[in-house]
């Protein structure tokens, strides 16, 4: 019923637009009393096969919502309702941005995928922490966090730091994001010296509180393998707790979209079941490197049970999705699920 005739309907209107529409209209439907029993009886799936113990943390089922989809924390009851094992919030800074202009998310049909230049995008940390503080769902729930667009790099860790801070009693993990392409500089965060620098003083902060949280560490797909082993040596020297495998990527290789159409489009990050390959080539190659000992959420173009398989046979522990929930509607979840516990 998704795809047949809810999905062409969403896609006549512009992304952004079906994006809100589609949340309002979840969070309206549920609000109505015994809809959310509901909706869990026809998305979620349980089975003792599909929990994971990592982190310290419980997880009732392998596959999440990736950071991007619910960037303020506004629909986080509702999204439970649909099967997911955890929901990433964010990318959230510590103040409020508008992000790039618009248009700046943009629909590639032909290729199952997506590219976005949203440009972080959110209400900043307070605002996500009233939402927090609100929520009934129990879900695990991990922040993913950056720097504000104005903030010059040289400064860019007071910005990580700040957001750690007052996130921290509010969310069950930290993922942080130098890897998006859509903030100007960030992606010069990942190089070894301002990464390690950066992900040091979250390390030292952290083991400053009372009680720690997992703190992971997302990278782009668009890193060479010399790049890669930096990461897998800063990884094993500083002991993150886990890897986020990958953020979207700036190529534009094997596109079925015409070269007109994706020029028109400009700059952004892609996403969807082009990546799918490159995103699960990383997981492999840091899954070997560090001899799966660190934990890896595996994230691009899982669209079937096959692609996420061959993810976790790479070396994922975790998965999560983004462009195939918005292609696939919200029975992809209840799918893979099921697939991974015949499995």
């Amino acid at each position: 019923m998704y795809k047949s005739l809810l999905r062409p309907l969403l896609f006549l209107l512009s992304p952004e637009a079906a994006h809100h529409f589609t949340l309002q209209f979840l969070k309206i439907i549920l609000w109505i009393p015994g809809f959310k029993s509901l909706f869990r009886a026809i998305f979620c799936f349980t089975h003792p096969k599909l929990e994971r113990q990592l982190f310290g943390l419980k997880f009732p089922n392998p596959i999440g919502l990736a950071a991007g989809f619910d960037k303020n924390a506004r629909y986080i009851d509702e999204l439970s309702c649909l099967g997911f094992g955890f929901i990433e919030i964010g990318t959230i800074t510590p103040k409020g941005q508008t992000g790039n202009p618009t248009p700046r998310l943009f629909r590639l049909p032909k290729d199952h995928s997506l590219i976005n230049r949203m440009g972080f995008n959110n209400d900043g940390v307070e605002e996500a922490i009233i939402k927090l503080k609100s929520r009934k769902s129990k879900i695990i729930v991990g922040g993913n966090i950056g720097k504000n667009k104005v903030t010059d790099n040289i400064k860019a860790t007071d910005d990580y730091l700040s957001t750690f801070d007052q996130l921290f009693d509010y969310v069950d993990y930290f993922v942080v994001n130098v890897s998006s392409p859509n903030t100007p500089n960030l992606r010069e965060l990942q190089e070894k010296e301002p990464l390690t620098n950066l992900l040091s003083m979250l390390i030292k902060r952290n083991k400053e509180k009372v009680v720690q949280k997992p703190l992971l560490l997302k990278i782009a797909p668009d890193l060479t393998n010399s790049q890669l082993d930096d990461i897998v040596e800063i990884t094993q020297e500083l002991k993150l707790d886990g890897l986020v495998a990958t953020n979207t990527t700036t190529s534009r290789d094997q596109l079925n979209t015409s070269e007109k159409t994706v020029s028109e489009i400009g700059a952004g990050g892609l996403s969807g079941k082009v990546l799918s390959s490159r995103s699960t080539e990383v997981i492999k190659y840091l899954n070997v490197k560090l001899k799966g000992k660190v934990p890896i959420i595996g994230v691009g173009g899982i669209f079937s049970a096959q692609d996420a398989i061959d993810k976790l046979e790479a070396g994922a522990s975790l998965l999560q999705v983004y462009s195939g929930f918005i292609y696939e509607g919200p029975g992809l979840i209840k799918k893979l699920n099921k697939a991974l516990s015949d499995r």
